[in-house]
């Protein structure tokens, strides 16, 4: 596959995740009128480790692909992003075999501190200035955009919309199970 369909196929995903997060804010606001809202939900809950595995899985796998087999170099505020991202995957795998639903709360933690510096790096690239030096060393440069689709998708991006669908999805979770911070 071509990067630039491959590029393309992501931000699909992205706005994808972007609409789902909106979607499940409106659907948790309505579960008390609708009853497809709250059975929805319910259901989704009981995913809930499966999804967070499997969307911190492939996403880890892309972001290796990018920097590993195309040679995409990343640049430091993409490292700080991975930092919040990698150890996910092994949260949630450990979560599963164990059926362990407060993981939750740990995902929401490490998704709140991924999502703030995907929006500044996303900032950074949309040409804002920099509010901060940028911690890239070498050849990575933190206003490169690698990415840029339906004029607002960048990798940036990408990591702070599959942040806020973890954030948002974890929540409800922990609210429809009954489970608390």
């Amino acid at each position: 596959m071509e990067t630039e369909t491959l590029n393309y196929v992501l931000a699909l995903g992205t706005l994808g995740m972007q609409l789902a997060s909106v979607a499940l804010v409106a659907m948790y606001l309505l579960r008390t009128r609708s009853a497809f809202c709250r059975d929805f939900l319910n259901i989704l809950s009981t995913w809930a480790l499966w999804k967070g595995f499997g969307l911190t899985l492939l996403a880890t796998a892309f972001t290796l692909y990018y920097s590993d087999v195309l040679g995409f170099i990343p640049c430091g505020l993409c490292w700080f992003e991975r930092i919040f991202l990698y150890p996910q995957v092994v949260l949630f795998g450990i979560a599963l075999w164990k059926r362990d639903f407060s993981v939750a709360t740990y995902s929401i933690a490490l998704s709140m501190c991924g999502a703030v510096i995907a929006l500044y790096h996303h900032f950074i690239q949309m040409g804002g200035s920099e509010l901060l030096p940028c911690p890239a060393s070498g050849a990575g440069d933190c206003a490169q955009r690698i990415v840029f689709e339906f004029g607002y998708i960048t990798f940036p991006l990408m990591a702070c919309s599959l942040f806020v669908f973890l954030v948002v999805s974890m929540w409800i979770t922990t609210r429809v199970r009954g489970d608390s911070f």
